[in-house]
């Protein structure tokens, strides 16, 4: 399915489409959810017994030191069952540093670069499924439903095969389940 834009108002349609395909294989569910409110959402319209992953920003992204997902919406989800995983972006991190100070350019940079040409949220998904994959919350070389989105929300779905963040080129992107076309 392809939404004629991007943005949080799709959000309801992409979890019902990444739910149905995840319950359909048994697949793990690894959403992106800086406040934890895209995930608290999926388990209102029915993921609750999935195998579920909240991948939130790192802490210190938009403010030195500070997590944007509460400290009491992290332990709800917790005590939903939900894994949640906070850690540095795999497609950022130490080289995002490097461009601000020194300027250029740099490979995880040229790989996130090129991933936005599908969409913002195509390269969230490749990132939150390799992460997820990284701290070891999600089974190795199994498919996962990955979900992202342009900013707030969700409003793109992919079921790939993650790679770890040192073998990134062996991840697969299997189906593209829904994304804006008007990018």
């Amino acid at each position: 399915m392809y939404f004629d834009g991007a943005g949080q108002e799709y959000t309801d349609e992409t979890l019902r489409i990444a739910i149905e395909r995840a319950k359909e294989d048994g697949l793990s569910l690894v959403i992106a959810s800086n406040t934890g409110d895209t995930v608290f959402r999926a388990l209102e319209l029915g993921a609750g017994g999935l195998d579920i992953v909240c991948v939130t920003h790192m802490t210190g992204f938009r403010n030195p030191g500070e997590n944007e997902l509460e400290e009491s919406k992290r332990a709800e989800l917790i005590e939903r069952s939900v894994k949640v995983l906070t850690t540095t972006h795999v497609l950022a991190g130490v080289d995002r540093a490097l461009r601000t100070q020194f300027g250029g350019i740099y490979p995880p940079e040229i790989i996130a670069s090129t991933l936005r040409m599908f969409g913002q949220g195509t390269k969230v998904c490749v990132e939150i499924a390799i992460m997820a994959l990284d701290a070891g919350l999600i089974e190795y070389g199994k498919p996962i439903v990955a979900v992202g989105g342009s900013g707030r929300g969700a409003d793109t779905a992919l079921v790939l095969t993650p790679a770890h963040s040192n073998k990134v080129f062996e991840l697969k992107i299997h189906e593209i389940l829904v994304k804006p076309a008007n990018w």
